[in-house]
């Protein structure tokens, strides 16, 4: 297979088969089940295969990682370069042919990407406003998360972290997102026999703010900061009596949530609340226009 195309478009560098390409880097799949091709992620170390290609989409997932897309969210992510480079690459100035006759190792990527240097209270003028903007008070999150230090590719950023029961982090900031390793879940154990689970650390925040006036100890929480660890959340999860759901309104969190509701009736989707939005903090930013809108054109 060679890529070795002059002026490829995006269109066509997107559909370039994935199997193929993986193959060409070296990489080659560990079984292959109907359309699902499982290898030994290219993007980081394992020892069991959580990497998925389906090759009737041409999409890949990472399930530990989180993340997934087509060949160009994939080659940025492989190849450490940008979005052009990538095009660059693929048109010409780098050939992926697989060399004959020639066992190919898989090239060991350090890890973690991202080094955490230190985690520090919640001060940042940038961070503080980018909380503001999501309408998360900031004695909500300083109660939840830290300011995080971290190292990438040799410089150093900051961004507001929140932490995993493993103690890696989800890191956010204006600009980015992304997790430290080791990457897990999060679960806050308060004695309730009643579950309440969020995809996102955001989303967890709101709800805090939104029922500050709650007992502490009246709900446990789960977040699973990847829906690819619903399965690791599942142990804690169905050791209450209820558990509720409240997972981002997109196909992923939705299927999520289908399946939950197919293994037991103890859960249930209050996803419906915020049907007309992506998810619990879209739907809190908003309403709350909503409701400033509707009070100025009563004022008027």
């Amino acid at each position: 297979m060679n890529f070795r195309n002059q002026g490829l478009s995006i269109s066509e560098a997107k559909e370039k088969d994935m199997v193929n390409y993986l193959s060409a880097l070296g990489h080659e799949p560990t079984k292959i089940r109907n359309n699902d091709y499982w290898y030994l992620s290219p993007l980081r170390e394992e020892k069991t295969p959580s990497f998925k290609v389906n090759r009737k989409l041409n999409r890949w997932y990472d399930h530990g990682l989180g993340r997934g897309g087509n060949l160009i969210d994939f080659g940025i992510e492989y190849h450490h370069c940008t979005f052009g480079e990538l095009l660059d690459k693929l048109s010409g100035n780098l050939s992926f042919q697989k060399p004959n006759g020639q066992i190919l190792k898989r090239v060991s990527k350090p890890e973690p990407k991202i080094k955490v240097l230190g985690d520090f209270p919640l001060t940042s003028f940038v961070l503080l406003r980018y909380l503001e903007q999501r309408h998360i008070p900031i004695e909500i999150a300083q109660k939840y998360c830290r300011e995080i230090r971290y190292e990438l590719n040799g410089k150093t950023y900051y961004g507001i972290g929140f932490k995993n029961d493993s103690g890696g982090w989800e890191i956010r900031n204006p600009y980015f997102k992304a997790s430290s390793s080791p990457k897990d879940i999060t679960t806050f154990k308060n004695g309730s026999d009643e579950a309440v689970v969020f995809e996102g650390f955001t989303d967890f925040l709101s709800y805090q703010f939104l029922h500050k006036n709650l007992p502490e100890n009246s709900q446990d929480f789960v977040i699973l900061n990847s829906v690819s660890f619903f399965e690791r959340a599942r142990s804690f999860m169905e050791q209450h009596q209820s558990i509720r759901l409240y997972l981002d309104r997109d196909a992923t969190g939705q299927n999520c949530s289908k399946r939950a509701l197919s293994l037991s009736n103890k859960y249930t989707d209050e996803s419906k609340l915020y049907k007309n939005y992506k998810d619990f903090n879209d739907w809190m930013i908003n309403s709350g226009k909503l409701q400033k809108k509707r009070l100025r054109q009563k004022l008027r």
